[in-house]
């Protein structure tokens, strides 16, 4: 399915053609041997891992390369690598004239920051993924943490992804959790997605719509073999990763894969980040905050009808925003006074397409059955009520949508149900 996929459709019915500049995708036991073939033709490679990630597969990729490999960079393994200005400067330091290829072994960062840096350069990169642990292995964009600010970067994507399932097996359960619960959010996603289309009258397709909505079914299925490693649960969780992703490249933006709980998501790690906090790997504060967006879904069906907008004060939403932002905060108000959300007159839509917008939020699994679900992979939504508290979580659920200049449930819920 993947290879089909690859090929694009250039006459989708939504108006747009859809393509992938991705020219191999191997998901298999045993695929990283498939590097001494791809890696054939570039003779000045630059790989990038960390300790943990390069001890998964890295002196077999060494080994592989031969004289292709120029140079490496392996950041420590006792810290969390974080893709900020001084890890892009990292890498951007060991790079040549002669660098024709960017060999990432890694997961979400390490990928993330190689996709930046060759993008940046004019390269093209190869990812080795480590962990069936996030979606953007095969988006175009990179998310990385510049001036305190989590920011999406447009890039281009990996040439090649390589799935060694039998790399992807051995990986940190909790990663391997984290990549189901990316994929349980795409509910959400893709609900904030028809949602945009009323309210904002954004951009949607159907096929691609229909693409993500299957995946997540097929990957729901596989919630009893996550937690024991099961190969074949492993492998189709990965492949449910890599399509994802591809739909992200198809749209040119991670509009089908990213929504309301992901700017939840976002929120605990900038926050975190800032204040020195603990916070979850994302995927797995995606699988959680896709249950606390449900329950707004869920109270917004229960209201009797529109009532009058939240009056936005702009002085006060200011010095709440820079009492949870600190350093980051310039870059918030800055962003939403630009996308201008807070001055559109939503009321007015809500009253008039408000059946419409009860039928869209009313498609998405009940918060009851996405607990479920998580609850069978290994993940008790107790610990994340536990490990941020009741009102970091009530803050995100107000603030959170400003981190984004992207419309989703958050805007609904602030307006008519904020007191």
């Amino acid at each position: 399915m993947i290879q089909t996929l690859l090929n694009g459709n250039k006459a989708c019915a939504c108006g747009r053609a859809h393509t992938c500049d991705i020219k191999h995708v191997v998901v298999r036991p045993g695929a990283v041997e498939a590097l001494s073939t791809l890696c054939a033709e570039y003779s000045n490679i630059l790989l990038v891992a960390d300790e943990n990630t390069y001890a998964t597969c890295g002196d077999r990729v060494v080994e592989i390369l031969g004289a292709h490999l120029a140079d490496k960079i392996v950041f420590p393994g006792d810290t969390i690598l974080i893709p900020n200005e001084d890890a892009i400067a990292r890498v951007e330091e060991v790079l040549t004239s002669d660098t024709d290829l960017i060999l990432g072994i890694g997961s979400g960062v390490v990928n993330d920051l190689c996709k930046h840096v060759s993008f940046c350069h004019d390269l093209r990169y190869f990812i080795v993924a480590t962990a069936p642990s996030m979606d953007g292995y095969a988006s175009v964009g990179a998310a990385m943490i510049t001036e305190n600010m989590k920011t999406t970067f447009n890039a281009r994507v990996p040439a090649v992804i390589i799935g060694d399932v039998d790399v992807l097996k051995t990986a940190p359960m909790r990663m391997i959790q984290s990549g189901f619960g990316d994929i349980i959010g795409k509910y959400s996603a893709l609900n904030d997605w028809k949602l945009a289309k009323c309210v904002n009258d954004e951009y949607f397709c159907d096929e691609i719509y229909n693409l993500v909505y299957d995946t997540v079914l097929k990957t729901e299925a596989l919630a009893d073999g996550i937690q024991t490693r099961d190969e074949t649960a492993i492998q189709t969780l990965m492949e449910a990763l890599v399509i994802v992703g591809i739909a992200m490249s198809f749209v040119g933006n991670s509009r089908p894969a990213s929504g309301s709980e992901h700017h939840l998501s976002h929120y605990f790690e900038i926050v975190g980040i800032l204040n020195s906090e603990e916070y979850f790997l994302h995927g797995i504060d995606v699988a959680y905050s896709t249950v606390v967006t449900q329950k707004m879904r869920e109270e917004l069906l229960a209201l009797e009808g529109v009532r009058a907008a939240y009056s936005h004060d702009v002085s006060v939403w200011e010095e709440e925003i820079r009492k949870r932002y600190g350093a980051a905060s310039d870059g918030v108000i800055a962003l939403q006074k630009k996308c201008g959300f807070y001055d559109k007159d939503y009321e007015t839509i809500y009253r008039e397409k408000w059946d419409e917008i009860r039928t869209i939020l009313s498609e998405v699994p009940s918060s009851e059955k996405i607990t479920e679900i998580l609850r069978v992979a290994g993940l008790d939504f107790s610990e994340f009520e536990e490990l941020y508290g009741m009102q970091k979580i009530d803050d995100c659920i107000w603030y959170a949508k400003d981190l984004k200049d992207r419309y989703t449930v958050l805007w609904l819920y602030f307006l008519l149900c904020k007191k």
